[in-house]
């Protein structure tokens, strides 16, 4: 399958490579990084390595995923951002995921924005979500920004979670279709 690739002004969302597994498995055995990611606790190498295969395949099998990021300015692959929906997931999901060192320049945002973008014109979902644990401030932040609402609170993966929703008419409205 062919990934589509998205630019935003500094950011390429494009598919994963074998190279992006160093940056990734320091990504994901970061504990600071994974406290609100899954179970909340940092991933092994080889579970990093299992992590980024499955992201990569559900592409294959869904049509869409998450993308590997990469920081246009240095090349850095800088973590991963997209459409996700397991089996089993509560809804269509669109999720961020930086490298501590990116935090808090408004990567996050940037990239959730093209994701979201493609997941309403080219996917055409009619609603996604953003499944949050309740403490993390700035996924929250990011959520807000992209103009998803708190719409309820579920138990997931072992804790709480906070939903946030966008429905494709209030994202039409907001990008002035």
């Amino acid at each position: 399958m062919q990934i589509p690739q998205l630019k935003t002004q500094r950011l390429i969302l494009r598919e994963w490579r074998e190279a992006d597994f160093e940056a990734y498995a320091e990504m994901c055995g970061d504990p600071e990084v994974m406290r609100y990611i899954g179970t909340g606790k940092p991933l092994f190498r080889d579970e990093s390595w299992r992590n980024m295969t499955m992201i990569a395949g559900h592409w294959q099998l869904r049509g869409y995923g998450m993308w590997a990021v990469e920081e246009c300015q240095s090349g850095e692959m800088i973590g991963r951002i997209g459409c996700w929906q397991p089996h089993g997931w509560p809804g269509f999901e669109i999720g961020w995921t930086l490298r501590r060192t990116y935090w808090g320049r408004g990567f996050a945002t940037e990239g959730a924005q093209a994701a979201l973008n493609y997941a309403f014109r080219e996917l055409q979902q009619p609603d996604v979500i953003s499944l949050i644990r309740p403490k993390n401030l700035a996924s929250r932040r990011v959520a807000e920004k992209l103009g998803e609402k708190l719409t309820g609170t579920i138990e997931f993966l072992g804790d709480e979670a906070v939903i946030y929703r966008m429905y494709r008419e209030d994202w039409a409205l907001r990008m002035g279709h």
